[in-house]
C-alpha cells in the first residue's frame, strides 16, 4: 500500500498496516508523504521524493508476490505519476483507492494538480474508490451521490464506494456504484461521532479481502464488520476524535 504517514497513529500507513496485518495479510508499506498532525486536524504535509517511491515499488515487485493494492494520501502528481507506471505493467491486481483530500478537521492532503492527476489517471486503473461524502462530491462534481459517482464511472471508474461515516442519522450506510442496474448498499449502526482513520482502515480492510481472494462484495462486507468491531473498541489517543483499535482479534 501507499499512503502518508500520521504521527498521531491514528491514519494513514499505520492504520493501513495495523488492518491487513489484523485481516491475516501481509503489508507492503511504501510511504508517500510526511504530515504534521494529531487526532484533531492536518497542519502541513510534504511528498516523498517521487523517484525513490519508484525504486521503493520496483525493488518490493522484484522480491514479493503482490496481490492487491491500497492507496491513501498520495503527495503529488508526480507520485501518481509513479503509481500509474507501476499499475499499466501489472495488470490485473485489485487497487484500491481511498481518494484522501481532506482531513476531517478540514486540512488539505491534495492540490488541484493532484485531484486531477487522480481523477484523470489513477481511477480509472482502479477496480474500485472509496470516497466519504465531502470527497465524492468535489470528484464527482454533484451533492447528490448517485449523480456524482456516475460522472466518475463515465470518465474511467469501474466502481465508487461512497462511504456513510461522515454523514449523519442512526446508521452508516456504503453504497456501492458500479456499472449494474442499481446500487448495493451496507448499513450499519451508527456508534458515536466521527472516528480518526475510518476511511483509510476500511480502505485497507478491503484491499486485504481482495488478497485474500474474496470477492469485491465479500471483501466490503468483512471490512465493514472489521471496522465496526474496531470503532467498538476505539481509543482516546488524543484530544480530538477517537482511533478504532485496528488490533482487534479477527475471526475469519
Amino acid at each position: 500500500m501507499l499512503s502518508g504517514l500520521d504521527p498521531s497513529g491514528g491514519a494513514g500507513i499505520q492504520a493501513d498496516i495495523q488492518a491487513i496485518t489484523s485481516l491475516g495479510c501481509h503489508p507492503l508499506p511504501v510511504l508517500t508523504c510526511l504530515t504534521v498532525q494529531d487526532t484533531r486536524n492536518v497542519y502541513d504535509a510534504q511528498p516523498v521524493d517521487s523517484a525513490l517511491i519508484r525504486k521503493q515499488l520496483d525493488c518490493i515487485a522484484a522480491d514479493a508476490p503482490i496481490h492487491a493494492i491500497k492507496t491513501g494520501a498520495l503527495g503529488n502528481a508526480e507520485v501518481v505519476d509513479v503509481l500509474v507506471e507501476f499499475i499499466k505493467v501489472r495488470p490485473g491486481i485489485p487497487v484500491i483507492t481511498d481518494p484522501v483530500i481532506k482531513a476531517a478537521g478540514g486540512g488539505d492532503l491534495a492540490d488541484e494538480a493532484l485531484i486531477t492527476a487522480m481523477k484523470e489517471r489513477l481511477f480509472p486503473l482502479a477496480e474500485m474508490i472509496t470516497p466519504n461524502g465531502i470527497e465524492l462530491a468535489m470528484l464527482g462534481g454533484s451533492e447528490e451521490p448517485e449523480q456524482a459517482a456516475k460522472h466518475l464511472m463515465d470518465r474511467g471508474c469501474e466502481s465508487v464506494l461512497a462511504t456513510g461515516g461522515h454523514g449523519t442519522g442512526l446508521h452508516i450506510i456504503n453504497t456501492l456504484y458500479n456499472h449494474n442496474p442499481g446500487p448495493m448498499r451496507w448499513e450499519i449502526e451508527r456508534v458515536g461521532g466521527e472516528y480518526h482513520g475510518t476511511g483509510c482502515t476500511l480502505a485497507a480492510a478491503i484491499a486485504a479481502g481482495r488478497a485474500s481472494g474474496l470477492s469485491a462484495r465479500a471483501a466490503i462486507s468483512q471490512a465493514q464488520n472489521y471496522v465496526n468491531r474496531a470503532i467498538l473498541h476505539a481509543l482516546d489517543v488524543g484530544k480530538g476524535q477517537p482511533v478504532p483499535d485496528r488490533g482487534i482479534l479477527w475471526e475469519r
